[in-house]
Order: C-alpha cells, then structure tokens, then sequence
C-alpha cells in the first residue's frame, strides 16, 4: 500500500491494457484514417483531373523513349 499526503488523493491505479486491446485500437485508427482519406477522394475536388496526369505521365514516358532511341 502507498501512502499519501493528507488531504490528497490517492493516485487511481493504471488499468493494465491487454496485447490485444492495443491491437485493436491500433487497427481501429487505421481504419478511420482509411474511411477519412476515401471520403476525402470521394468529395472530387481535386485540383488536377486524373486523365491530365495520366496525359503527362505518358508525355514523359514518350520523350524518354524518344531520346533513348534517337541517340
């Protein structure tokens, strides 16, 4: 038994947390982080429309390979 000083409270004992509490709440945080980042996408407000990077990604792939064959 501890012992305190008069008129404080005792200190409430720390609950021991099971392997498997801390797992599950590990794994409930991700999973509200996914449900966040999917609604976030979901919204569609992106700034650049996925079919202009797609253009550009395949812009760039084209000059590589056109610099990689014409040399």
């Amino acid at each position: 038994m501890t012992t305190h000083e008069p008129g404080q409270q005792p200190l409430p004992e720390k609950n021991a947390r099971s392997l498997d509490d801390i797992l599950r709440a590990r794994a409930e945080r991700r999973r509200e982080r996914l449900r966040s980042e999917l609604a976030r996408n979901r919204k569609g407000d992106h700034l650049v429309p996925t079919w202009v990077m797609a253009v550009g990604v395949a812009a760039m792939l084209l000059a590589w390979a056109w610099l990689i064959f014409s040399s």
